[in-house]
């Protein structure tokens, strides 16, 4: 009998249903067919590259690149690397992998050496396709210092101590580096039989096989990687392109990172997916490119995380620009203070502008808000289900609880990753027996279907859009000599949302300074996880049964720095 005080009716459980089926194609399957119905459209814009291409020509690019990479000995099911920032040549590479049955890895830019070296062993990587610098990251000496073993290889059979399973590393640009192949060259070494290879491979692959892995930071101090399959993808990118009306007229303007499901579903895929232009203004975020690129390309959507909005909105000239062509986007890694959604509405004209939610390991989106809602609605709730979707609010006891009572969000179908790759101890723990993988995040859902984002289970903090656990940074901290006991948490910070802060004991007899300490971090784990607060104590505010009470702990921060900085 059903519970009168909680029926199903009523209670935190939700299926988005659709009369639109699901796609059964595979990524490469998918640029296949709209390369045939829009061949001419603009598929392709890089400002920073001058590159302009069709979705004809696009295809034929990928085509030649999927080749290449089969002509290299590669085989369906064998890792490779991406460490690159926003350009033409990663959208090839997204499309020419999955022709080629290959996995793509994306690795952050901003990943150091200690993290380079988990991602290469961790998925096993037989290739990894590279930059040689970008900013202030050397990427080949970062190699070179890892595999020394790399100068005196030929391409191809590098056989390095500390990276095993790689073989090949495939340069970007002009410049030819000893024990590497540019890619420029790869794509001219295409065989004939490689070609025939990729024809065949058209109807062998399977829109179930994995073919994308990401990282996301975990709670156990190493990230974990993400597995995402075809379908996951392909699906998440078209419905989340119908939530914005999305049409082959439409121009998106992508300054979110490739390395990201929100560059490399929610922007290129999903432009694929709808015949749409892929616009990108530069290779790292940079608003006043982005902001110039709209007004040029005439771009219709625009996606981006609040504090990318923010700085597009204060950016250099920006009331001199006509950005009236915009009507739609995305905003999505952080939650989007009410002010800031009104500023984007009216100042930058997307009145259709739409709040998305989800995680890495759901493909990404698992609900988001349509064109069509009310303002009070995109504000306010990050939509209601994606089609295809379900989702359920549980309680410490894993029982549904009943609409307006806030619990854990769960999600299920087919937008959940099938595993952590080459972790199943952390796949089983993430996914449950019968296909709901829970979020951490508390929300609640009200009586028509939207959900709220009220908090978070676990320690997460989220730093201009970016996930970053803390266990992570004090795993590394602990290997300082001078660190005794570390405790790493989130303090409020008007322009990224939340910043770093590490509390730290030292060692009986050590010393060291809040610089120190940062320098020690530099070159070894991404900038953005380098606490920008640091504090020496004696003691953790401590319960009774010894665990740290890192909420007390962020509580004082927040009344300290919201007077004085004393750091």
């Amino acid at each position: 009998m059903a519970n009168e005080e909680n029926p199903p009716s009523m209670q935190s459980y939700l299926h988005g249903v659709s009369d639109i089926p699901l796609m059964g194609l595979t990524v490469g399957g998918l640029l296949e067919d709209t390369a045939k119905k829009h061949p001419d459209n603009e598929a392709l814009v890089v400002s920073h590259q001058n590159v302009r291409w069709t979705y004809q020509e696009l295809n034929r690019q990928v085509d030649e690149m999927a080749a290449g990479l089969i002509a290299l000995g590669l085989i369906p099911g064998d890792r490779v690397g991406v460490l690159a920032p926003n350009m033409a040549e990663w959208v090839v590479l997204q499309f020419a992998t999955a022709r080629a049955g290959l996995i793509l890895v994306n690795v952050n830019p901003a990943y150091r050496l200690s993290e380079l070296e988990f991602a290469l062993n961790q998925t096993g990587m037989k290739a990894l396709v590279t930059v040689p610098k970008f900013k202030t990251s050397d990427y080949l000496a970062m190699l070179s210092e890892l595999m020394p073993e790399l100068p005196a290889s030929k391409p191809g059979t590098l056989k390095a101590e500390k990276a095993p399973d790689l073989r090949w590393i495939i340069v970007l640009g002009e410049d030819t580096f000893k024990g590497t192949i540019r890619y420029r060259d790869v794509m001219a070494d295409a065989t004939a039989k490689a070609r025939h290879r990729i024809c065949s491979l058209a109807s062998e692959l399977q829109f179930d096989d994995p073919i994308n892995i990401q990282f996301t930071s975990g709670t156990t101090g190493r990230p974990k990687a993400a597995t995402l399959t075809h379908h996951n993808i392909v699906n998440n990118a078209y419905f989340t392109g119908l939530q914005m009306a999305l049409s082959d007229k439409d121009r998106m303007c992508i300054p979110v990172p490739m390395y990201h499901c929100f560059g490399m579903v929610l922007g290129t895929l999903c432009c694929v997916a709808h015949g749409a232009t892929m616009v990108f203004s530069s290779a790292g975020f940079d608003a006043t490119a982005a902001m110039q690129a709209v007004e040029a390309e005439r771009c219709t959507v625009l996606h981006g995380v609040p504090t990318m909005f923010i700085a597009e909105l204060d950016s250099p000239g920006f009331g001199d620009l006509d950005l009236s062509s915009l009507r739609t986007g995305i905003i999505a890694g952080a939650p989007c203070p009410a002010e800031l959604m009104k500023r984007i509405m009216h100042e930058m004209h997307m009145t259709e502008i739409t709040i998305a939610y989800g995680m890495t390991e759901t493909g990404p989106v698992s609900t988001q808000t349509s064109i069509t809602d009310p303002v009070v609605r995109r504000v306010e709730t990050v939509g209601r289900v994606l089609p295809h979707t379900e989702i359920k609010v549980v309680n410490t006891d894993g029982r549904i609880t009943p609409r307006g009572t806030p619990g854990e969000l769960l999600t299920r179908g087919y937008c959940v990753m099938p595993k952590y790759w080459n972790d199943p101890a952390r796949t089983a723990e993430a996914i449950d027996e019968v296909g709901w993988i829970a979020s951490g995040d508390i929300a609640v859902v009200d009586d028509e279907g939207y959900f709220q984002i009220v908090g978070r289970i676990k320690d997460m903090l989220i730093r201009g859009g970016e996930n970053i656990f803390p266990r992570e940074i004090e795993d590394f901290l602990y290997t300082h000599p001078a660190v005794e006991q570390v405790e790493v948490i989130g303090v409020p910070d008007e322009k990224y949302g939340e910043e770093i802060c590490a509390w730290i004991k030292l060692r009986e007899g050590h010393s060291t300074t809040a610089d120190d300490i940062r320098a020690f971090c530099k070159g070894q784990i991404a900038h953005f996880k380098i606490p920008r607060y640091i504090r020496f104590v004696d003691s953790f505010p401590m319960t009774i049964t010894g665990k740290v009470q890192k909420f007390v702990m962020r509580d004082q921060m927040a009344k300290e720095l919201a007077g004085p900085e004393r750091m």
